[in-house]
């Protein structure tokens, strides 16, 4: 069941990183300072790349089921939570209450990519 909850929750976080980046590009540019809307921008780019490597975490568990897949798939959710939503926080309002939890997303995504790595390296 995790295989398709990942998989999932990628291709549902895919989707809102395209209608996000589309009402940056439409409806945000005219609202927001440069640095808002690059701000805006990067969460963007950072959750789409993020939402397909949970396509692959989906994908993984199945090739490689493992524990340490499980947890990447976990550790990539989190990542995109802390990091993407606290970026779009900081964006959005210039509220920096999230400022922390930008850094802590980003080593979330760390330690994905090398569970990730690790449960396709684990030998059976």
């Amino acid at each position: 069941m995790t295989d398709r909850f990942f998989f999932a929750c990628g291709a549902l976080l895919a989707g809102l990183a395209v209608a996000a980046g589309a009402f940056g590009a439409h409806a945000l540019r005219a609202v927001l300072s440069p640095a808002s809307l690059a701000t805006f921008e990067t969460a963007v780019r950072y959750q789409t790349i993020h939402a397909l490597a949970l396509l692959a975490v989906g994908w993984a568990v199945t090739r490689w089921p493992s524990r340490a897949i499980v947890w990447a798939g976990w550790l990539m959710l989190a990542g995109i939570v802390f990091f993407c939503a606290s970026l779009y926080l900081l964006a959005l309002t210039g509220s920096r209450a999230l400022v922390l939890a930008t850094p802590v997303g980003g080593l979330a995504w760390l330690a994905a990519w090398c569970c990730l790595a690790a449960g396709a390296l684990r030998r059976r």
